[in-house]
């Protein structure tokens, strides 16, 4: 019996964090870098830019360039990889967008999703009432245009609305999803039976969603169109408070894990009247942005809610029957929820250095370095003729084709060998490898640069591949 017990209990997780009280200070202080910079960076390398900039840009709306689709996709496959990969106990699903309307009733999405909207009555600029800051003496005013007379707040409903089939009428109304978690409850009892994974155990997703946000803001922090990583860990209840706690502590440690530092970290809980209305307890993983603290993942405990109001609203037994306890129940959720966007955000602005370099005449020079986790790098090496030498071309050449079997590269020969390392520095590419002539004419080797040392190690060809093998960082 006592080994029953303890099956769904979790494992100890001797993990310290930094955890602080609901009405902890939001405001961020000093930062090692602004959000103008890590914008302008982001538009000059490509990684991150306007939506259809070219017609004047959509509000809250970026498109991902080369190297940030990379940095993207890393992100995603560093959560995948904890949460699925190296895991017997969750299991993944990738829901359709669109759901029977019925969903985001049973969801209280229909009736409660709600933000407070007013309107500045000077320029019809609307905002949301809870973003609009007082000054020292209690007065708003309109961040447009500086009047302060604003209309009644009233309720605006985040979720995008379109239509299925021919006809637009209320009959074919449907909702973009404003989360992914819905379908996971939805499909709990199928996917239970046909992964034949008993309580407790996860489902997790990775997908779009949409918020029809009233005032976007914060480059790639608030906007409309974003992705999540959604897990719900379906646990018995009574064992709730530690898979909560457990999954508070497993997932401050990935973030440690790929880089970032303890100090812009922490755990704030949520006070009593910001709970939602479906959880017992939450608390935000929140990061110190340049321009605040803020939410960066929440981890809910959302009790047996969910498939509560789904069983009720579809009139299907969404239970679960335990045949070690004999006994039937609705299993409680705890739900990890991070945004792709946003983590993706606070890895670039804690990865971002400013430092002084040595020159190769002995001068010292300014560098800018995003010392990226080598997993999340857009690109892993970085290969150099060292000039377009048509000598030099050809074996630089036949490097790159080796080593992108098995890595991301990047060729480049444009500009001066330091130029070419300083856009390499800035893209948080970790090595670059130097075809020179010697390397042609002689020894059959090449200079392989750190991009956090700056140490330069020659290396024969032949063994470049095992070198790079030993020294990416990529689990």
């Amino acid at each position: 019996m006592t080994e029953t017990i303890q099956h769904d209990l979790p494992p100890p997780l001797d993990v310290k964090i930094n955890r602080v009280a609901a009405d902890a200070e939001s405001t961020a202080g000093t930062h090692d870098v602004s959000m103008d910079t890590i914008v302008e960076l982001c538009k000059r390398r490509g990684i991150i830019f306007p939506s259809s900039e070219i017609y004047g840009g959509l509000r809250g709306a970026w498109d991902y360039g080369p190297l940030g689709a990379a940095l993207k996709d890393n992100v995603k496959a560093a959560w995948k990889r904890n949460m699925l990969q190296l895991r017997d106990d969750i299991v993944q699903l990738d829901a359709a967008i669109l759901m029977h309307p019925r969903v985001w009733e049973a969801s209280g999405h229909v009736a409660g999703f709600t933000d407070p909207l007013v309107e500045c009555t000077s320029c019809n600029q609307r905002w949301r009432a809870d973003h609009l800051e007082p000054n020292a003496k209690g007065e708003v005013y309109c961040p447009n245009c500086g009047a302060k007379d604003f209309s009644e707040p009233k309720q605006f409903n985040l979720m995008f609305r379109t239509f299925v089939g021919p006809t637009e009428d209320t009959s074919a109304q449907v909702w973009m999803r404003p989360e992914t978690a819905q379908a996971m409850f939805v499909d709990f009892a199928h996917i239970q039976l046909t992964s034949r994974q008993k309580v407790p155990f996860g489902i997790a997703q990775v997908g779009k969603s949409f918020r029809n946000e009233i005032t976007p803001r914060n480059f790639i922090f608030r906007v409309r169109e974003f992705e999540q990583m959604e897990m719900e860990f379906f646990v018995r209840p009574g064992t709730d408070e530690q898979w909560h706690d457990y999954w508070i502590r497993n997932r401050w440690q990935w973030y440690i894990d790929l880089g970032m530092r303890p100090e812009n970290l922490r755990i704030r809980d949520h006070a009593e009247d910001e709970l939602s209305h479906y959880a017992k307890a939450t608390v935000d993983v929140e990061y110190r942005f340049p321009f605040a603290w803020s939410e960066l993942e929440g981890v809910a405990n959302r009790t047996d809610f969910d498939l509560r109001q789904h069983s009720e609203f579809s009139g299907k037994d969404l239970s679960y029957y335990d045949q070690e306890r004999d006994e039937r129940y609705l299993p409680y959720v705890v739900e990890p929820a991070a945004g792709v966007d946003r983590s993706m955000l606070a890895f670039l602005v804690d990865a971002y250095r400013e430092e002084e370099a040595p020159t190769a005449k002995g001068g010292v020079d300014k560098r800018t370095v995003l010392r990226l986790h080598h997993a999340l790098a857009p690109v892993k090496v970085a290969v150099l003729p060292l000039s377009r030498n048509a000598k030099l071309v050809p074996t630089a050449r036949q490097v790159n084709d080796v080593l992108k079997r098995r890595w991301a590269t990047q060729y480049d020969d444009a500009g001066a060998i330091g130029r070419r390392y300083r856009r390499q520095d800035e893209i948080g590419t970790p090595f670059c490898v130097t075809v020179d002539f010697e390397t042609v004419e002689s020894d059959q080797a090449v200079t392989v640069r750190d991009r956090d040392t700056m140490v330069q190690e020659r290396l024969p060809i032949d063994r470049l591949a095992d070198y790079l093998g030993e020294h990416l960082t990529l689990d």
